[in-house]
């Protein structure tokens, strides 16, 4: 497993471009299976969790080129209409094959997420959805069996807004017979994507960028061309960095309405942003970093994505701040490897008070999920001396070569690869 060696106390200076988002390409790649031929998708991030998919895909029968960030996706041969476990294992987005299949082919079996049943992080709020448009649903050995000769129309909310739900509901929605209504849909910009993908293949949908959908169901799809959004998390991400080593960095290809609840508390923390069409920068050189108190919030509010970034952040600020989740009440792992670089943080419950520190000092800690992971580079290029982050491949399904982009702006980071650390 590879691992990140950082050496902190570099400025982060220049100027990058943002990669296109993960989130939104783990739906529009399964969104292709709704159209018979090629689809494309323009600016496809190179991530593990895209090659997950990609694997996922290819085994339903899609055939795949991948080059220069555009990928192509042929759906003329689809020989399967099962996601294994094997393949879902590795990641929860994988579900998204269930609509498409299900409404395309009338039948889809596809594996429960890994440490998910009809519980926390719902995957249940899809299955009471295809059951309200018609869908006959088993549960058989860990596997979700849904058949249906054609779905309907159904009025579906959501008690509560959940992206993947939504995304779901939509692709299964758009060759139904009839209405679907969607109340309380999620209104993230990934959505808003897949949303102009399916419209761009023929789809009647209204309603984008609200959180209610009307979608009238069409007979058929044709394959099309979507460029894939910019990743509003890795731009965060960067954001902050910049932010911790009172740096000074430019984003291009970012539009800031992705980003305004980021970009509000960076201001609040006493940053300078400065927004030109789809250009941002943030300048922290000559500010100290104020306390500022983050609630976690469905879109448009401040993202879960962002939690442990902020907390990093926040560690080094002046005063007391504190950080509340409230989308997922156990997302604060990152915490006790922060504390071993010298952060003062007490984890209630579902929020975390952070006592801000003078310095942070480099030590080895080790990467728990991709956005902990990211806390934990940011902390390390805060820190002084060395910061030696293991397993970094949490980092790699969601960031595109981060390391990279980093260097690019000065900072003194290396990944060691090869060994078991």
């Amino acid at each position: 497993m590879d691992k990140f060696v950082i050496r902190g106390g570099k400025k982060l200076l220049g100027e990058i471009e943002i990669s296109g988002a993960k989130n939104a390409s783990l739906a529009l790649m399964p969104a292709s299976l709704l159209a018979t031929g090629t689809s494309i998708l323009e600016n496809t991030p190179e991530l593990n969790d895209v090659y997950t998919m990609m694997k996922l895909l290819n085994h339903l029968g899609v055939e795949s080129t991948f080059q220069n960030h555009q990928l192509k996706l042929n759906t003329e041969k689809i020989i399967s209409k099962e996601a294994p476990y094997e393949h879902v294992k590795k990641m929860r987005a994988s579900v998204y094959v269930l609509g498409p299949l299900l409404t395309k082919f009338g039948f889809a079996k596809v594996s429960l997420p890994g440490g998910c049943a009809w519980g926390p992080r719902p995957i249940n709020l899809h299955i009471e959805g295809f059951k309200k448009m018609g869908a006959q649903i088993d549960l058989n050995e860990g596997y979700i069996i849904a058949k249906a000769k054609r779905l309907s129309g159904a009025k579906i909310t959501f008690d509560v807004s959940s992206v993947g739900a939504t995304g779901n509901i939509i692709m299964a929605a758009v060759l139904a017979k009839g209405m679907t209504v969607i109340n309380n849909a999620a209104m993230e910009p990934e959505i808003s994507n897949l949303i102009e993908f399916l419209i761009g293949m023929g789809a009647k949908i209204h309603g984008i960028t609200t959180s209610k959908l009307e979608i009238e169901g069409v007979d058929e799809l044709k394959p099309t061309k979507i460029r894939t959004i910019p990743d509003r998390i890795e731009a965060g991400t960067i954001l902050i960095a910049a932010a911790i080593t009172k740096g000074k960095v430019t984003l291009k290809n970012m539009p800031n309405r992705y980003i305004e609840s980021v970009l509000a508390k960076l201001e609040d923390s006493g940053c300078k942003i400065l927004v030109s069409n789809d250009i941002l920068q943030i300048d922290g050189v000559n500010n100290g970093i104020n306390s500022s108190n983050v609630t976690t919030a469905i879109y448009p509010g401040f993202p879960t994505d962002m939690q442990a970034q902020w907390t990093a952040y926040m560690s080094v600020a002046e005063g007391v701040s504190t950080v509340t989740d409230t989308i997922y009440l156990d997302r604060f792992k990152h915490v006790p490897e922060l504390v071993r670089l010298g952060a003062d943080i007490i984890v209630n419950e579902n929020s975390a008070v952070i006592r801000g520190v003078k310095k942070l000092t480099g030590a080895k800690v080790m990467s728990t999920d991709l956005r902990a992971s990211a806390s934990l580079v940011l902390a390390g290029l805060a820190a002084e001396g060395i910061t030696e982050v293991l397993r970094v491949y949490h980092l790699d399904r969601g960031y595109q070569r981060i390391e990279e982009k980093l260097r690019k702006l000065g900072a003194d980071i290396e990944r060691v690869e090869g060994k078991e650390y």
